[in-house]
C-alpha cells in the first residue's frame, strides 16, 4: 500500500507531500490543475524513464519519494529480500531527475540501478491511464489470472511437479544417450588405463624398494670397493684395527690384575672388538656377494620410467594412481552395463512424460472451461460500464518450441502447463479482437482494465490500483456504476482514482483536491485531504460549476448517501 508520496520541483508542483489511506482515494480538481502529474510522479518512482522536461523551471532537479507499507504482502517482502533489500516492512523509493537529464534511484536509502528499481517495484502498482503503464495489459500475467479465477491452484502445482520430474528424467536419459555417442572410444580408453595401471600395481606398491635397488646396481663397483677396503682395514690387513684393539684389550686386561677398576674398561674393549669383527665379516660378505647385473639394471630403469609416466597421467603418487585405476574400473563397469541403464532411464522418462501429459491436459481442459466463463464475466462488466458492444475473449493457445521430450501433443511443456493465455478485446461490434495493449483510447482502456480488475478483484499482484481518466466519455448512470465498481475493487486493494465525475467521487474513502494557483510570476500546484464539509462542497462544485448552489449541495449530499448505502 502506498502510504506517502512526496514531490518536489516536478512540472508545476513546487513541493507537496500527501498521505494516502487504504481503500478508495479520490483525487479531483479543475482541468489543468495537475492531477495527472501525480500519476507521472508515481510512474517515475516505479521505474519510468526520467526526462529533463519534468524538472520545474529554474530548479536543478526534480525529486519524487514514495513510501510503501508491505507488512501485509509477504510475497513482495520475500521478493525484496531476494533482491538484497533490507526492510522492516516498509519500502522507500526515491527518484531524482536533474535538469540535464541525469537520473538517480534510491531503494531504502541505497543507490540502485534502474534495472534494480524496476525489479523491486514490479507488481507494487497497476496504473490504468494514457501513459502505457498497466500490468494487466501484459499478456505474461494473463495465464495466472485465468488460473486464479478458475481456483485450480492444486492442479497447477501438480503440473509444476510433473514438469520438474520429467525434466530430471529427460536429463538422466540424455546423459546416458550422450555416453553412447562416445561409448566405444571411452570404453577402449578406460580399459587401456586400467590395464596399464594394473600391470604396474606391484611396482607402484614397492616403488621405494625399486629405487634403492636401482641405485645399488648403478654404483655396484664403488660399493664393492668401499666394502672390501673397509673389511681389510678392520680385519684382514697386518695392521688391522681389530688386531690393534685386540692388543689394547689384552694389555688393559693384564693391568686389571693390579687395579680391578680396569676390568670394566677391558670388558668394553672386548665388546667393541666383537662388534668390529662382526662388521668386518658382514662387509666382507657384502663385497663378495655384490655383483653388477646390467640386465636387471635395465629392467629397473624401464619399470621406473613407466612408473614416472603413469604418475604424470594419473596422479603424483602411487596411491593416487591406484585410486584413479579404481575409479576408471568403476566407470568401465558402468559403461559395460549401458544397455541396462538406458532401458531403465527410458522407462522412467516415458512414465514421467505420461504423468506430465495427463495433468497438463487436465489443466488445459479446466482452463478452456474457465476461459469461456471469464470472457463472459468481463464482457458483462464492460456492458455495465457503458461498453455494451465490447467483448472480451480469453484466447488459449499451445506453447511453441522446446525439446521433443518436453512436449505434450505438440505443445511445449512448461512449469505452468502447455498453454499460453491472452486477453483480447473488441471495443465495438464488428471489430476484430485485439490484445489489450493495442487499444488506443485511454477511456476504453481504463474501463476495460476496471472490468478485468472487478472480476479478478484480489487475484492480481498489485497492492495499489491507479485509475486515471477512467471516466472519459461517460456520465450519468454509467458513471455511478463505475464509481460503485471502483469502490468494490478498493475492498481488496488500495485504489487511487483521478476523476472529473461527482458520481465516482461520492464513493471516496478519502477525498483529495488538487488546486493550481499563481504566486508572483510562477504557477504551482498543491493537493490536500478534504474534510467532510469540504468534500461536500467539492462534489457540489463538480455538479453545479463555478457557483455552488444549495440545490447542488443537496444533490451532492444525496450522491454521498447513495454511495454509503
Amino acid at each position: 500500500m502506498l502510504t506517502c508520496l512526496r514531490v518536489r520541483s516536478f512540472a508545476i508542483i513546487e513541493a507537496l507531500e500527501v498521505e494516502f489511506d487504504a481503500g478508495l482515494n479520490i483525487v479531483t480538481g479543475e482541468t489543468g490543475a495537475g492531477k495527472s502529474i501525480l500519476v507521472d510522479a508515481l510512474q517515475l518512482v516505479l521505474g519510468a524513464r526520467g526526462r529533463p522536461e519534468v524538472v520545474r523551471t529554474d530548479a536543478e532537479a526534480a525529486e519524487v519519494e514514495a513510501l510503501f507499507d508491505l507488512t501485509d504482502q509477504p510475497e513482495a517482502l520475500g521478493a525484496l529480500r531476494d533482491q538484497g533489500v533490507e526492510t522492516d516492512g516498509e519500502l522507500l523509493i526515491r527518484r531524482v531527475v536533474t535538469a540535464t537529464g541525469r537520473t538517480r534511484a534510491y531503494i531504502n536509502g541505497r543507490l540502485a540501478t534502474l534495472a534494480q528499481l524496476k525489479e523491486v517495484t514490479k507488481g507494487l502498482a497497476d496504473i490504468s491511464s494514457q501513459h502505457e503503464y498497466h500490468s494487466l495489459a501484459d499478456a505474461r500475467h494473463h495465464l495466472s489470472y485465468l488460473d486464479a479465477f478458475a481456483s485450480h491452484a492444486s492442479l497447477v502445482e501438480e503440473v509444476a511437479q510433473a514438469h520438474a520430474a520429467l525434466v530430471e528424467a529427460a536429463a538422466r536419459l540424455e546423459e546416458v544417450v550422450t555416453e553412447e555417442r562416445g561409448k566405444a572410444d571411452r570404453e577402449d580408453l578406460l580399459r587401456y588405463q586400467v590395464n596399464e595401471i594394473e600391470s604396474l600395481r606391484e611396482a607402484l606398491e614397492s616403488e621405494e624398494a625399486l629405487f634403492v635397488e636401482r641405485e645399488r646396481l648403478r654404483h655396484a663397483e664403488k660399493l664393492g670397493t668401499a666394502a672390501g677396503e673397509a673389511e681389510a682395514q678392520l680385519y684382514s690387513d697386518d695392521n688391522s684395527i681389530c688386531g690393534t684393539v685386540s692388543r689394547i684389550a689384552g694389555s688393559v686386561k693384564h693391568a686389571s690384575v693390579f687395579d680391578p677398576s680396569l676390568e670394566a674398561m677391558a670388558a668394553q674393549l672386548s665388546e667393541a672388538l666383537l662388534q668390529l669383527e662382526d662388521a668386518a665379516s658382514e662387509l666382507g660378505s657384502y663385497a663378495r656377494d655384490l655383483s653388477f647385473d646390467p640386465n636387471r639394471l635395465g629392467a629397473l630403469e624401464d619399470q621406473l620410467d613407466r612408473l614416472s609416466r603413469v604418475k604424470r597421467k594419473y596422479g603424483d603418487t602411487g596411491a593416487k594412481v591406484l585410486a584413479y585405476r579404481d575409479q576408471a574400473a568403476e566407470e568401465l563397469d558402468s559403461l559395460e552395463r549401458y544397455e541396462e541403464r538406458l532401458d531403465r532411464y527410458q522407462v522412467e522418462c516415458d512414465q514421467a512424460l505420461e504423468e506430465a501429459s495427463r495433468v497438463a491436459l487436465a489443466l488445459r481442459s479446466k482452463r478452456q472451461t474457465a476461459a469461456a466463463k471469464l470472457s463472459k464475466a468481463i464482457s458483462k462488466e464492460l456492458s455495465s460500464l457503458g461498453m455494451g458492444e465490447a467483448k472480451i475473449t480469453v484466447e488459449l493457445a499451445a506453447l511453441e518450441g522446446g525439446p521433443l521430450e518436453l512436449q505434450v501433443e505438440g505443445a511445449r511443456l512448461s512449469p505452468t502447463g502447455i498453454d499460453h493465455a491472452e486477453l483480447l478485446i473488441a471495443p465495438n461490434r464488428g471489430e476484430e479482437a485485439q490484445p489489450l495493449r493495442k487499444i488506443a483510447s485511454g477511456g476504453e482502456l481504463s474501463r476495460a482494465m476496471l472490468a478485468i480488475k472487478r472480476v479478478l478483484a484480489g487475484l492480481g499482484p498489485a497492492s495499489l490500483y491507479v485509475f486515471d481518466e477512467v471516466d472519459a466519455g461517460v456520465g450519468g448512470a454509467v458513471a455511478e456504476v463505475i464509481g460503485r465498481k471502483i469502490h468494490e475493487v478498493a475492498q481488496h486493494s488500495q485504489v487511487l482514482c483521478i476523476t472529473h465525475l461527482p458520481q465516482i467521487s461520492a464513493y471516496a474513502d478519502a477525498h483529495y483536491r488538487v488546486h493550481k494557483e499563481v504566486v508572483g510570476e510562477r504557477t504551482k500546484s498543491d493537493i490536500r485531504l478534504l474534510s467532510d464539509k469540504e468534500r461536500l462542497e467539492e462534489i457540489a462544485r463538480m455538479l453545479g460549476g463555478v457557483t455552488v448552489t444549495d440545490q447542488a449541495r443537496a444533490a451532492a449530499q444525496e450522491l454521498i448517501r447513495g454511495a454509503e448505502a
